[in-house]
């Protein structure tokens, strides 16, 4: 038993039960249900593991919808960034923003945007005020304090299977807690008619390219010796013109397209931490502030009052996670960020994210409704795709694109599954499934067990519970300890609900906080 903790160590106080709330997809007063806990710190390797099996912070809450009983499950979405490849209404944005910027034209099209999450509210479940509540009463100052005079006295991942019809959606990871489960699932990715491309077959090829190819073949089989007029056969036929580049523009291609020095505008893209010691942060902080009630009060017609300077720093700039830099990350580090965009030395647009060991996570996003016409949600999603791919290069576990909560049920939250490849997490194994293997039945049920294997269970439960950490008295104990002191039989069963939810690494790691 330690009687004291490191700094860089996770601290969260577990709140028992389940919460009902009015959800903010469906508007049902009392459906929306979900677990939560209030993250004092986090590490970005338990986050990480966090997600990985269902949860999501909104601020320093972190919460995990209870899949089987709330009204619109809330499904956990990741893009495959390292073989996303843009569709043709992501080629349309892409190239609006570089007219706008190139000539400064502006497109009449439709300019619905595709936010990341919807409003502030419906991403902790439609109770604000309950946040604001567990704010005041979870800023310990007293345990940060003792956790401070403490200290002071002592191959890349997702495989991609050779066969034609089947694919493995996880990877084998060996480091512990890395949140990816250590087993592969099997699911078919052919997709019936009229529901998308083989991607498990070659390219389809122009019908043109295939009439001259056949010609060709045609002509040599008449003249084997090759004597034709204009040509002769050869190994490789000299008569063949130079072969077109048909090869697709990558994401990168179409995003830092050249721009003739006389643009009309000029974009800038600023990685900012999220912290009031950085200077950067600390001297765009009033322009962001003015932008995020800006897009609040147009986009979400909340009340000046509800989107506030302390409403704002709550959510969007106040983060359990710890910058960390190891050696081996990525030159920015881990932890929470703004991706600022600046168009001709203003704001317009800013990006929630968190940067962690497997992926980059988008938090949130408002920008300035004044350029919806250039479809900043889709823009800033696929800015952070290529993002998440430019970290890759520097380390290579980091390769996914996490977009948040997929929500089949909600007809406004089914365009994340429109950047592909994606995985839905499955809500009771925790493995990750191709999307096209979970639509249909997600057709005929709200709730669905994506892992087709009826016997595969969830290889990171809690299996030990005793060895859960615990914090109590300015005491670090495990939970067998801990559990000989207790005689409220309540506090039992709510350890061991924590312990179920989190898993069996992360209850090792984390320090639960008991009062």
């Amino acid at each position: 038993m330690a009687s004291w903790v490191a700094l860089s160590t996770s601290v969260v106080e577990y709140f028992e039960g389940e919460d009902f709330y009015r959800c903010g997809y469906c508007k049902n007063e009392s459906g929306s249900r979900s677990n939560g806990m209030w993250a004092h710190s986090l590490t970005v390797r338990d986050y990480q593991d966090l997600i990985d099996r269902g949860w999501r912070r909104s601020g320093k809450y972190v919460y995990k919808p209870v899949m089987n009983q709330t009204c619109c499950p809330q499904y956990t979405i990741r893009c495959r960034s390292l073989q996303f490849q843009p569709s043709k209404s992501h080629k349309k944005v892409l190239k609006k923003m570089l007219k706008f910027l190139a000539k400064g034209e502006i497109s009449k099209g439709n300019c619905e945007d595709e936010p990341m999450e919807p409003t502030m509210e419906d991403a902790v479940a439609g109770d604000v005020a309950l946040i604001n509540k567990l704010d005041l009463q979870c800023d310990l100052k007293t345990l940060q304090e003792s956790l401070e005079s403490e200290e002071k006295k002592k191959g890349r991942s997702a495989k991609k299977a050779e066969s034609n019809d089947l694919i493995q959606s996880q990877h084998t990871e060996e480091k512990l807690g890395t949140g990816e489960p250590s087993h592969s699932v099997e699911v078919h990715t052919v997709p019936k008619p009229g529901k998308g491309a083989d991607l498990s077959k070659p390219p389809c090829r122009k019908a043109k390219e295939i009439r001259k190819e056949r010609k060709r073949l045609k002509l040599m089989q008449q003249n084997p010796a090759g004597k034709l007029e204009g040509f002769q056969a050869h190994p490789e036929p000299l008569f063949l013109p130079k072969p077109k580049s048909n090869q697709p523009k990558s994401l990168e291609d179409l995003i830092f397209e050249s721009l003739p020095e006389n643009a009309s505008h000029k974009l800038e893209v600023r990685l900012v931490p999220v912290s009031f010691e950085d200077p950067e942060f600390k001297s765009s902080f009033s322009q962001s502030f003015s932008l995020y009630v800006k897009y609040q009060m147009a986009i979400h017609q909340d009340p000046p009052d509800e989107c506030g300077k302390t409403e704002f720093t709550r959510f969007l700039c106040s983060s359990p996670l710890k910058a960390e830099n190891p050696p081996n990350g990525p030159d920015c580090g881990y932890g929470s960020f703004h991706q600022q965009y600046w168009l001709d030395g203003k704001i317009i647009a800013v990006g929630v994210i968190d940067i962690l060991p497997h992926c980059v996570s988008s938090v949130y996003l408002y920008y300035d409704p004044d350029y919806s016409f250039l479809s900043l949600g889709v823009y800033s999603a696929l800015r952070e795709i290529a993002f998440t791919r430019q970290l890759h290069e520097k380390t290579p576990q980091l390769s996914y694109y996490y977009m948040g909560f997929y929500i089949h049920s909600c007809p406004k939250m089914k365009y994340k599954g429109h950047y592909r490849p994606s995985d839905l997490l499955c809500p009771e194994t925790y493995v990750w499934v191709p999307i096209e293997q979970c639509l249909s039945s997600l057709e005929n049920s709200k709730y669905c067990r994506f892992n087709q294997d009826p016997e595969a269970v969830d290889e990171g439960r809690s299996k030990e519970p005793d060895r859960l950490q615990v914090y109590h008295k300015k005491t670090t104990m495990p939970y067998g300890v801990y559990r000989k002191q207790q005689k409220d039989p309540s506090e039992e069963a709510a350890v061991m609900q924590y312990a179920s939810l989190v898993g069996q690494a992360c209850s090792e790691r984390m320090l639960l906080f008991r009062s």
